[in-house]
């Protein structure tokens, strides 16, 4: 069906005249995490500060963003058929019968990632291929046709070592998307080498290659990652091999670093960088939580002064949505666009994501005095929404952030999470060269959204010196962003209140207080 017939009314926004609407940023404030209103940023100092907002800063020599799962897969086999030592697959979901390169007609290579992985290391003996994924997506692995045999022989192998991971509290789980090539080369973001990922930067309305693995076509698909290599790569090699500890009891060794397996075919985004690495990690066990992609999230908000912009699955965040009010509610704040999927993938996450994404979107347009919010969908030529999978968020041009985390209370401290972010330092030598590429990334983003030209999204940005604007002015028919206007369905909110028992901000018995909270029948 085509974009917009049910959103057309908004007359319902009155009934969330319940929703209190922040103050000021100070009401957000959270341990370690610098909140501004009006003030000069640089006063702050750094965004990104290791025990707060991040885990650790490592310096690449290439970092590169990739937007898509076409040129992701494409990339990463490239990485992987240069592996020598060690290639680590850390995962919410890995599908065997993925073809990394569906539109490639003819290959001497095996298609799909399963004969992928069992050919690769037959032709690499001193190669070790580490495969994690959470366990308790393996049951809708049962039904994969081949899948499971792959697996089962993964298990029996020498050199392909799969595992499930279950070491996190009762209903959260592992939603990490990490690859890590001898140390040398790491993938870190949005994107999951499974079925129903693979589109093209056109996001055409039909693609013959755009099939799942049963040969069943499905909808435009929007994603994003990054790489690195260097140290943060050998950082990511580490997280990696401390959670295989974790799950498996097993302690693996960091392979030598003699090799490059950069492919030629990935020009980097920028070079000699510093990357920061943020994390989500639930309480569990003895382990305390970690919370710093939400604190990355809230400084980040707070230190904006012309723009920020928002790619995300889900708007389920209370706490974001709060600090985006209050930032709001500022004469002189900055513009913020978000760009969502229409609606979230499945029914059981429509029902609890999209009423909460209503609710927020009540108290934000309320905060919005200033006209400065926009949220909007991206949609196909012929009208039908393309889904939002992407994790990105961009500060002005001096913050990019690309992960896995989506802005839903899960990310911020119920599932496991991992983000990279690069920050252009007020002041710092680097200042204008990151910076510039920061907007290049923005620019680039938009303009797929749009079909245009990143030129013509920078040029109208700077003409405009508005966000908003130059996104509006773009506009034209076929593939562009359109408004979002939500639905809200009562019944719903009686029952998902904020999405409380789907989307828990922390380890704790969400259904156990339901039940407490529900008179007996």
């Amino acid at each position: 069906m085509a974009f917009g017939t049910q959103y057309e009314s908004v007359g319902q926004m009155e009934i969330f005249d319940s929703i209190p609407v922040p103050v000021s940023p100070s009401d957000l404030h959270i341990a370690g995490v610098p909140t501004v209103g009006d003030a000069s940023v640089a006063s702050y100092g750094p965004i990104l500060r290791p025990g707060a907002t991040c885990w650790r800063i490592e310096r690449a020599r290439r970092f590169a963003q990739i937007v898509d799962a076409a040129d992701y897969f494409r990339i990463v086999k490239a990485a992987m058929l240069r592996a020598r030592h060690t290639i680590l697959l850390i995962g919410w979901d890995f599908d065997a019968r993925v073809e990394l390169e569906p539109d490639v007609a003819v290959s001497d290579l095996p298609k799909s990632l399963g004969l992928f992985i069992n050919w690769i290391v037959e032709q690499r003996p001193s190669l070790q291929v580490y495969i994690l994924k959470w366990r308790f997506g393996v049951l809708k692995t049962l039904g994969r046709g081949p899948t499971p045999l792959f697996m089962l022989g993964w298990m029996f192998n020498r050199r392909i070592h799969f595992r499930l991971d279950g070491q996190h509290p009762v209903g959260a789980c592992h939603h990490q998307k990490i690859v890590v090539i001898d140390d040398a080369i790491a993938f870190c973001g949005g994107i999951d080498i499974t079925g129903a990922r693979w589109d093209t930067h056109k996001h055409d309305d039909s693609n013959p290659h755009r099939v799942d693995s049963g040969g069943r076509p499905y909808g435009a698909w929007h994603d994003a990652t990054t790489a690195v290599d260097g140290d943060a790569a050998r950082a990511l090699g580490e997280f990696s091999r401390e959670r295989w500890l974790r799950a498996t009891g097993e302690r693996l060794r960091p392979p030598p670093l003699d090799e490059d397996p950069w492919p030629n075919s990935l020009a980097p985004t920028l070079t000699d960088v510093d990357v920061a690495i943020a994390r989500t990690e639930p309480e569990y066990r003895g382990r305390p939580e970690i919370r710093e992609i939400e604190a990355l999230y809230l400084a980040g908000i707070g230190a904006a002064q012309h723009s920020i912009y928002l790619e995300s699955q889900y708007f389920a965040s209370r706490r974001i949505a709060e600090a985006i009010a209050a930032r709001l509610s500022e004469a002189n704040g900055p513009e913020i666009v978000v760009v969502n999927p229409e609606s979230a993938d499945g029914w059981l996450e429509e029902l609890a994501m999209d009423t909460a994404r209503a609710r927020l979107l009540a108290l934000i347009r309320r905060a919005d005095q200033h006209n400065r919010f926009r949220i909007y969908v991206p949609i196909t030529a012929a009208g039908e929404s393309i889904y939002v999978h992407a994790k990105i968020m961009t500060i002005d041009d001096r913050l990019l952030r690309i992960g896995s985390s989506n802005l839903n209370n899960r990310s911020m401290g119920f599932d496991t999470e991992s983000d990279l972010a690069i920050e252009a330092l007020p002041g710092s030598s680097d200042e204008e060269r990151i910076g510039t590429a920061i907007a290049s990334v923005r620019h680039s983003l938009i303009a797929e959204h749009l079909a245009v030209s990143a030129a013509e999204v920078k040029a109208a940005s700077h003409a405009s010196r508005s966000l908003i604007f130059a996104i509006e002015s773009l506009m034209h028919p076929g593939r562009r962003l359109v408004p979002f206007q939500p639905s809200y369905n009562v019944a719903l909110e009686d029952q998902l209140a904020e999405s409380e028992l789907l989307d828990p901000e922390r380890p704790g018995s969400p259904w156990t207080a339901k039940r407490r909270r529900t008179p007996r029948r």
